[in-house]
Protein backbone atom coordinates (compact mmCIF):
# COMPACT_ATOMS: atom_id res chain seq x y z
CA UNK A 1 0.00 0.00 0.00
CA UNK A 2 1.03 3.41 -1.10
CA UNK A 3 2.81 5.98 1.46
CA UNK A 4 0.26 8.40 -0.42
CA UNK A 5 -2.73 6.35 1.25
CA UNK A 6 -1.22 5.14 4.38
CA UNK A 7 0.24 8.77 5.55
CA UNK A 8 -3.01 11.01 5.78
CA UNK A 9 -4.81 7.56 7.55
CA UNK A 10 -2.10 7.31 10.20
CA UNK A 11 -2.06 11.09 10.84
CA UNK A 12 -6.04 11.34 11.29
CA UNK A 13 -6.33 8.05 13.19
CA UNK A 14 -4.03 9.33 15.44
CA UNK A 15 -5.82 12.57 15.53
CA UNK A 16 -8.72 11.17 16.70
CA UNK A 17 -6.91 8.86 19.53
CA UNK A 18 -4.65 11.28 20.93
CA UNK A 19 -8.17 13.28 20.93
CA UNK A 20 -10.26 11.13 22.55
CA UNK A 21 -7.76 9.89 25.11
CA UNK A 22 -6.49 13.60 26.41
CA UNK A 23 -9.06 15.64 26.05
CA UNK A 24 -12.29 14.24 25.56
CA UNK A 25 -14.24 12.36 28.67
CA UNK A 26 -13.98 9.08 29.31
CA UNK A 27 -17.87 8.43 28.16
CA UNK A 28 -16.94 9.49 24.58
CA UNK A 29 -13.86 7.04 24.22
CA UNK A 30 -16.18 4.96 25.93
CA UNK A 31 -18.37 5.56 22.65
CA UNK A 32 -15.87 5.49 20.10
CA UNK A 33 -14.65 1.94 21.08
CA UNK A 34 -18.33 0.27 21.09
CA UNK A 35 -18.67 1.68 17.44
CA UNK A 36 -15.03 0.57 16.89
CA UNK A 37 -15.55 -2.72 18.50
CA UNK A 38 -19.00 -3.10 15.97
CA UNK A 39 -17.03 -1.91 12.93
CA UNK A 40 -14.18 -4.47 13.65
CA UNK A 41 -16.32 -7.61 14.71
CA UNK A 42 -18.62 -6.88 11.10
CA UNK A 43 -15.59 -7.66 9.68
CA UNK A 44 -14.57 -10.15 11.30
CA UNK A 45 -18.35 -11.91 10.98
CA UNK A 46 -17.80 -11.10 7.05
CA UNK A 47 -14.31 -12.98 6.82
CA UNK A 48 -16.12 -16.18 8.67
CA UNK A 49 -19.14 -16.04 5.96
CA UNK A 50 -16.48 -15.86 3.10
CA UNK A 51 -16.43 -19.23 4.43
CA UNK A 52 -19.80 -20.26 4.39
CA UNK A 53 -20.28 -20.26 8.15
CA UNK A 54 -22.72 -18.48 8.97
CA UNK A 55 -22.35 -16.07 11.99
CA UNK A 56 -25.21 -14.78 13.49
CA UNK A 57 -24.02 -11.43 13.16
CA UNK A 58 -26.92 -9.32 15.22
CA UNK A 59 -26.28 -11.48 17.88
CA UNK A 60 -22.64 -11.07 18.15
CA UNK A 61 -23.34 -7.29 17.99
CA UNK A 62 -25.94 -7.12 20.76
CA UNK A 63 -23.50 -9.34 22.74
CA UNK A 64 -20.72 -6.84 22.45
CA UNK A 65 -22.90 -4.23 23.23
CA UNK A 66 -23.71 -5.99 26.85
CA UNK A 67 -19.96 -6.60 27.07
CA UNK A 68 -19.35 -3.26 26.76
CA UNK A 69 -21.85 -2.17 28.91
CA UNK A 70 -20.51 -4.53 32.04
CA UNK A 71 -17.38 -2.41 32.17
CA UNK A 72 -19.43 0.76 32.10
CA UNK A 73 -21.91 -0.02 35.43
CA UNK A 74 -22.05 -3.07 37.55
CA UNK A 75 -25.91 -2.64 36.81
CA UNK A 76 -24.39 -5.26 34.35
CA UNK A 77 -22.27 -7.94 34.90
CA UNK A 78 -19.93 -9.56 32.50
CA UNK A 79 -21.51 -12.94 33.63
CA UNK A 80 -25.01 -11.96 32.50
CA UNK A 81 -23.86 -10.38 29.68
CA UNK A 82 -22.61 -13.38 28.29
CA UNK A 83 -25.41 -14.85 29.81
CA UNK A 84 -27.73 -13.21 27.70
CA UNK A 85 -25.94 -13.39 24.63
CA UNK A 86 -25.92 -17.49 24.85
CA UNK A 87 -29.52 -17.27 25.72
CA UNK A 88 -30.22 -15.30 22.71
CA UNK A 89 -27.91 -17.44 20.73
CA UNK A 90 -30.00 -20.37 21.82
CA UNK A 91 -33.14 -18.94 20.85
CA UNK A 92 -32.41 -18.17 17.64
CA UNK A 93 -30.65 -21.45 16.37
CA UNK A 94 -32.82 -23.37 17.70
CA UNK A 95 -35.91 -21.92 16.09
CA UNK A 96 -34.57 -21.35 12.83
CA UNK A 97 -31.61 -24.08 12.17
CA UNK A 98 -34.31 -26.69 10.86
CA UNK A 99 -32.65 -28.34 8.21
CA UNK A 100 -30.03 -30.74 7.72
CA UNK A 101 -28.21 -28.06 5.49
CA UNK A 102 -28.04 -25.82 8.07
CA UNK A 103 -27.49 -28.26 10.92
CA UNK A 104 -23.88 -28.92 9.19
CA UNK A 105 -22.84 -25.50 9.88
CA UNK A 106 -24.02 -25.14 12.75
CA UNK A 107 -21.43 -25.60 15.44
CA UNK A 108 -19.04 -23.13 13.28
CA UNK A 109 -21.91 -20.59 12.78
CA UNK A 110 -22.95 -20.64 17.36
CA UNK A 111 -19.11 -20.93 17.85
CA UNK A 112 -18.43 -17.95 15.49
CA UNK A 113 -20.96 -15.62 16.68
CA UNK A 114 -20.31 -15.66 20.84
CA UNK A 115 -16.71 -16.44 20.11
CA UNK A 116 -16.03 -13.03 17.86
CA UNK A 117 -18.21 -10.81 20.26
CA UNK A 118 -15.83 -11.89 23.64
CA UNK A 119 -13.11 -12.09 21.19
CA UNK A 120 -13.11 -8.25 19.96
CA UNK A 121 -15.46 -6.42 22.75
CA UNK A 122 -13.65 -7.60 25.39
CA UNK A 123 -10.53 -6.78 25.61
CA UNK A 124 -10.74 -3.42 23.43
CA UNK A 125 -13.38 -2.54 26.52
CA UNK A 126 -10.09 -2.58 28.76
CA UNK A 127 -8.56 1.00 26.91
CA UNK A 128 -11.81 2.43 28.93
CA UNK A 129 -10.87 0.68 32.12
CA UNK A 130 -7.18 1.73 31.76
CA UNK A 131 -8.66 5.65 30.87
CA UNK A 132 -10.65 5.35 34.10
CA UNK A 133 -8.46 3.54 36.42
CA UNK A 134 -5.22 4.58 35.91
CA UNK A 135 -5.30 7.64 33.78
CA UNK A 136 -4.73 9.45 30.37
CA UNK A 137 -1.22 8.79 31.19
CA UNK A 138 -1.25 4.87 31.57
CA UNK A 139 -3.15 4.69 28.16
CA UNK A 140 -0.44 6.91 26.38
CA UNK A 141 2.33 4.66 27.27
CA UNK A 142 0.60 1.88 26.33
CA UNK A 143 -0.16 3.29 22.77
CA UNK A 144 3.55 4.65 22.98
CA UNK A 145 4.77 0.80 23.83
CA UNK A 146 2.76 -0.63 21.15
CA UNK A 147 3.71 2.15 18.26
CA UNK A 148 7.57 1.89 18.96
CA UNK A 149 7.34 -2.02 18.94
CA UNK A 150 5.50 -2.59 16.13
CA UNK A 151 7.56 0.20 13.93
CA UNK A 152 10.86 -1.96 15.29
CA UNK A 153 10.05 -5.08 14.27
CA UNK A 154 8.67 -3.46 10.76
CA UNK A 155 11.46 -1.95 10.47
CA UNK A 156 14.04 -4.29 10.93
CA UNK A 157 11.58 -7.70 9.74
CA UNK A 158 11.52 -5.14 6.04
CA UNK A 159 14.93 -4.75 6.07
CA UNK A 160 16.85 -7.48 7.53
CA UNK A 161 14.55 -10.14 8.35
CA UNK A 162 15.56 -13.71 7.03
CA UNK A 163 13.56 -16.55 9.38
CA UNK A 164 9.95 -16.32 9.14
CA UNK A 165 7.80 -16.88 12.89
CA UNK A 166 4.60 -17.21 11.76
CA UNK A 167 4.53 -18.62 8.03
CA UNK A 168 1.13 -19.34 7.88
CA UNK A 169 -0.58 -16.43 9.49
CA UNK A 170 1.90 -13.52 8.84
CA UNK A 171 4.33 -14.65 6.53
CA UNK A 172 6.82 -11.34 6.60
CA UNK A 173 6.85 -11.54 9.99
CA UNK A 174 10.33 -12.80 10.98
CA UNK A 175 12.26 -13.48 14.73
CA UNK A 176 14.47 -10.52 13.91
CA UNK A 177 11.38 -8.48 13.77
CA UNK A 178 10.07 -9.54 16.70
CA UNK A 179 12.86 -9.34 18.43
CA UNK A 180 13.77 -5.86 17.92
CA UNK A 181 10.12 -5.17 18.45
CA UNK A 182 10.75 -6.21 21.52
CA UNK A 183 13.59 -3.91 22.56
CA UNK A 184 11.96 -0.93 20.96
CA UNK A 185 8.79 -1.88 22.59
CA UNK A 186 11.57 -1.36 26.42
CA UNK A 187 12.82 1.77 24.89
CA UNK A 188 9.73 2.99 24.07
CA UNK A 189 8.43 2.31 27.81
CA UNK A 190 11.43 4.04 29.22
CA UNK A 191 10.50 6.74 27.51
CA UNK A 192 6.98 6.47 28.72
CA UNK A 193 7.71 6.30 32.38
CA UNK A 194 10.51 9.22 32.41
CA UNK A 195 7.33 11.29 30.86
CA UNK A 196 4.74 10.17 32.75
CA UNK A 197 5.63 7.68 36.24
CA UNK A 198 9.11 8.41 37.36
CA UNK A 199 8.15 7.29 40.44
CA UNK A 200 7.87 3.60 38.68
CA UNK A 201 10.78 1.82 39.08
CA UNK A 202 13.43 1.19 35.89
CA UNK A 203 12.59 -2.87 36.08
CA UNK A 204 8.96 -2.81 36.45
CA UNK A 205 8.62 -0.70 33.39
CA UNK A 206 11.38 -1.97 31.55
CA UNK A 207 9.29 -5.57 32.02
CA UNK A 208 5.95 -3.53 31.23
CA UNK A 209 7.09 -2.60 27.93
CA UNK A 210 9.03 -6.25 27.09
CA UNK A 211 5.90 -8.51 27.68
CA UNK A 212 3.11 -6.33 26.48
CA UNK A 213 4.92 -6.11 23.11
CA UNK A 214 5.42 -10.16 23.49
CA UNK A 215 1.29 -9.76 24.11
CA UNK A 216 0.94 -7.92 20.70
CA UNK A 217 3.19 -9.92 18.95
CA UNK A 218 0.95 -12.95 19.68
CA UNK A 219 -2.32 -11.15 19.14
CA UNK A 220 -1.47 -9.86 15.56
CA UNK A 221 -0.82 -13.46 13.58
CA UNK A 222 -3.54 -14.61 15.65
CA UNK A 223 -5.63 -12.12 14.10
CA UNK A 224 -3.91 -12.53 11.16
CA UNK A 225 -5.27 -16.22 10.96
CA UNK A 226 -9.26 -15.81 10.39
CA UNK A 227 -7.89 -13.42 7.17
CA UNK A 228 -5.69 -16.42 5.69
CA UNK A 229 -8.41 -18.51 6.52
CA UNK A 230 -10.73 -16.64 4.54
CA UNK A 231 -7.92 -15.77 1.86
CA UNK A 232 -7.82 -12.14 1.90
CA UNK A 233 -4.59 -9.46 2.44
CA UNK A 234 -7.07 -7.11 4.70
CA UNK A 235 -9.82 -7.89 7.44
CA UNK A 236 -11.72 -4.68 5.11
CA UNK A 237 -10.81 -1.56 2.74
CA UNK A 238 -12.79 1.43 5.05
CA UNK A 239 -9.08 2.99 6.02
CA UNK A 240 -7.44 3.38 2.82
CA UNK A 241 -3.79 2.11 3.26
CA UNK A 242 -4.46 0.78 6.61
CA UNK A 243 -7.17 -2.51 5.83
CA UNK A 244 -9.92 -2.56 7.86
CA UNK A 245 -10.90 -1.55 11.64
CA UNK A 246 -10.05 -5.04 12.81
CA UNK A 247 -6.44 -4.43 11.08
CA UNK A 248 -5.77 -1.29 13.11
CA UNK A 249 -6.39 -3.08 16.53
CA UNK A 250 -5.04 -6.86 16.20
CA UNK A 251 -2.18 -6.01 18.71
CA UNK A 252 -3.79 -4.56 20.89
CA UNK A 253 -6.67 -7.64 21.09
CA UNK A 254 -4.16 -9.23 23.83
CA UNK A 255 -1.55 -6.56 24.90
CA UNK A 256 -4.31 -4.22 26.21
CA UNK A 257 -5.99 -6.96 28.95
CA UNK A 258 -2.47 -7.48 29.71
CA UNK A 259 -0.92 -4.36 30.52
CA UNK A 260 -4.21 -3.35 32.47
CA UNK A 261 -3.66 -6.34 34.72
CA UNK A 262 0.34 -5.53 34.76
CA UNK A 263 -0.18 -2.12 35.69
CA UNK A 264 -3.01 -3.35 38.06
CA UNK A 265 -0.12 -5.86 40.00
CA UNK A 266 3.30 -5.25 39.51
CA UNK A 267 3.27 -1.46 38.80
CA UNK A 268 5.01 -0.61 41.92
Amino acid sequence: MSDRQRVPTAVALLAVLLSLVVWAPAWVLFVFLQIFIAVALWELYNLARRRRLRPQRWIGLATAGLIGASFMTPRVPLAMALFLGLLAAGVHFVWSFNTVEKLAVFPSAVSLTLFGALYVALPMNFLYWIRVEQGREAVLFLLIVIFMGDTGAFLVGKNIGRHPMTPIASPRKTWEGALAGLAAAVAGALAARALFFPSVSLIAAAACGVLTQAAAEVSDPFESLFKRAAGVKDSSNLLPGHGGFLDRIDSYLLAAPFFYYFVLYFWK
